[in-house]
């Protein structure tokens, strides 16, 4: 089994689907894809409230601006496609998560927030990279290309955080 099959089947497996070999069903990426940029925008306007770092103020911010584009972005291929997806909903791992930003405070919450960030920003590449190759909606899979080397980008810079 190749490592993006693994990776797959490991993201299919968290959503509770079973029995997916290579790809994520298109109405399950773009429920994982909303809740992903979801829980990126409540988390970064959470910290961004609080932090006095400057560094943690433009990851915020840049995350805030670009979940948002790749929100339109799927949206947009969703809808192109005759698909009309509910409102996009926290995953209780994310929900966990902002209840862990919320009862962090100070330097606390930044460094929890760069610690989360690291760690979806991994899941959210396997899921659009995932889906970019293997997705069977056109739209969607175009979408999926255009927001994987963005999130590639998050990752490098949030490996140069703290």
């Amino acid at each position: 089994m190749s490592m993006k099959t693994k990776v797959l089947a490991a993201l299919a497996a968290a959503a509770g689907i079973t029995g997916i070999a290579h790809a994520i069903p298109t109405a399950d990426y773009v429920k994982a894809a909303g809740a992903g940029d979801l829980y990126e925008t409540k988390a970064s306007q959470l910290v961004l409230g609080s932090t006095k770092d400057a560094h943690v103020k433009m990851v915020a911010k840049m995350m805030i601006a670009d979940h948002a584009k790749s929100t339109a972005m799927v949206k947009k291929a969703a809808m192109s496609s005759g698909l009309h997806p509910a409102p996009p909903m926290l995953e209780p791992k994310q929900k966990a998560m902002i209840a862990e930003l919320t009862a962090a405070k100070g330097t606390d919450r930044d460094t929890a927030y760069l610690k989360q960030q690291k760690a979806v920003h991994e899941e959210a590449l396997a899921l659009h990279s995932g889906y970019a190759a293997d997705g069977s909606n056109p739209a969607l899979r175009d979408a999926a290309k255009k927001i994987a080397p963005v999130v590639q980008h998050h990752i490098a810079m949030l490996n140069g955080s703290k």
